[in-house]
């Protein structure tokens, strides 16, 4: 095991028999909503995949240990200190953990230390990708080249829709991640169910997902395959709306000089204050969602693979 690695009891006993486990992100904790709502809905999300069968694993860096499964405490910690703690992509941790210092996991370092942990299975938001203006500023997340090239099933509600949804598509494509649509034959646009593009395939049922992912593995293919679970009707947004909110939060953007890792935060909150909270509404309960989704999913990949 890796030396720098902590598995929470919980989760290494059900790890050990073969049970399923459901990695969850802490940035969402630190950087996702004020306090005390981040740690409630953390908690929240946890409690959806216990009911369902499953075990979570809040995934974070803390005094420079990859943390694999969170006690209340550490996520008491990570939602006061909030955007205290930095947020934590592929090219920090060798810093972070030799420092002996907290990060919060994004969709790439979670997928990391799951899979060094040995979890298959991952619940979050929506995934990062290609940014709007990208032919000119090379913005391209690393949650895109980590689904490339890390064994993990990854639950979201597609890619972020501040994002140049069709470029993220192309990159995908390129690097051989295939994309799967539940119960849809079109990406969703986190915010809102329809964005205008196809998926590769559709498949239906948690069982499906489970043994198209087991078959990835034993065919020895490299690399994840993602998941892209329609946000509940209710919950949806006006597409025109949000559409809106976010032209004008890009815009904002650029006025600003925000790049790099500082853009999907400001979008993020820029896009809650255009819509009067209400895209946070949205972001926690396509989040409820899929947690519900992964563990579903991943009680059927455990029937497979014990």
């Amino acid at each position: 095991m890796n030396r720098y690695l902590d598995i929470a009891p919980e989760v290494k006993e059900a790890l050990d028999a073969g049970k399923p486990v459901v990695a969850l992100e802490s940035t969402i904790i630190s950087h996702g909503m004020p306090y005390p709502q981040n740690v409630e809905t953390a908690l929240q999300v946890e409690s959806i995949i216990r009911e369902a069968g499953a075990v979570p694993a809040t995934i974070a860096i803390i005094g420079g240990r990859l943390k694999a499964g969170l006690t209340r405490e550490e996520i008491d910690y990570l939602g006061k200190t909030g955007a205290g703690i930095p947020k934590a992509s592929r090219r920090d941790l060798p810093v972070l953990v030799a420092q002996g210092r907290d990060g919060a996991c994004t969709v790439t370092t979670t997928m990391m230390i799951a899979d060094m942990a040995g979890i298959r299975v991952f619940a979050t938001g929506g995934i990062g990708g290609v940014h709007r203006g990208a032919q000119e500023t090379f913005d391209i997340s690393a949650d895109l080249e980590e689904l490339a090239n890390t064994s993990v099933m990854v639950i979201c509600a597609g890619a972020k829709s501040i994002l140049d949804l069709g470029l993220t598509l192309e990159y995908l494509e390129t690097h051989g991640v295939t994309v799967i649509g539940y119960g849809t034959d079109e990406l969703p646009a986190f915010y809102t169910r329809k964005s205008g593009f196809g998926v590769d395939y559709e498949l239906d049922t948690p069982a499906e997902l489970a043994k198209a992912f087991h078959v990835k593995r034993e065919l020895g293919l490299r690399g994840g395959l993602l998941v892209t679970n329609p946000i509940p009707e209710e919950y949806s947004m006006d597409k025109a709306v949000i559409d809106k909110a976010i032209a004008e939060a890009v815009e904002d953007a650029k006025k600003d000089g925000i790049h790099g890792k500082a853009t999907t935060p400001y979008l993020l909150a820029k896009i809650k204050d255009l819509t009067g909270g209400d895209s946070l509404d949205s972001n926690i309960q396509l989040v409820f969602n899929n947690a519900r989704l992964g563990a579903a999913a991943a009680v059927e990949l455990a029937k497979l693979e014990r």
